[in-house]
């Protein structure tokens, strides 16, 4: 995992792309449907496009329709931290890496059974790749 100030914006910008910057920094959303993990069905981990922790196993990821790729549970208890987002006139539960604080997504409660969990994520906050875990 690289270490990189969370604080220190020219770092990042240095670091990301621009649309990445705007998603995992800046709070941002990628179009539906346009991300490369939406329809993807590899198995491997995916990993926090700003600081490369682990986030998410593809066991647990799902077509959900939404448009972004969702998966029903964290790779890791301690792998994503939660913010209330009052935003767009909206209740909501933001999700963000626990590592660096970029920005990943929203969770809600309506995926599938039993948790009914659905973490939404754009697909620019992510990096993946095949392995055996």
């Amino acid at each position: 995992m690289e270490n990189i100030d969370p604080t220190s914006d020219s770092e990042w910008r240095d670091k990301l792309s621009d649309n990445e910057y705007q998603v995992l920094r800046l709070k941002g959303t990628e179009p539906p449907n346009s991300g490369k993990y939406n329809i993807h069905n590899e198995i491997g981990i995916y990993y926090c496009a700003g600081c490369d922790a682990k986030l998410f196993h593809s066991e647990s990821k799902f077509q959900s329709g939404c448009g972004w790729p969702s998966f029903t549970e964290k790779i890791e208890d301690d792998a994503i931290e939660y913010i209330k987002d009052n935003s767009h006139g909206m209740n909501r539960t933001e999700v963000v890496c626990a590592s660096c604080k970029g920005h990943l997504g929203h969770v809600f409660n309506d995926g599938p059974k039993p948790k009914y969990i659905r973490y939404c994520i754009n697909s620019i906050s992510l990096k993946f790749r095949t392995e055996l875990v």
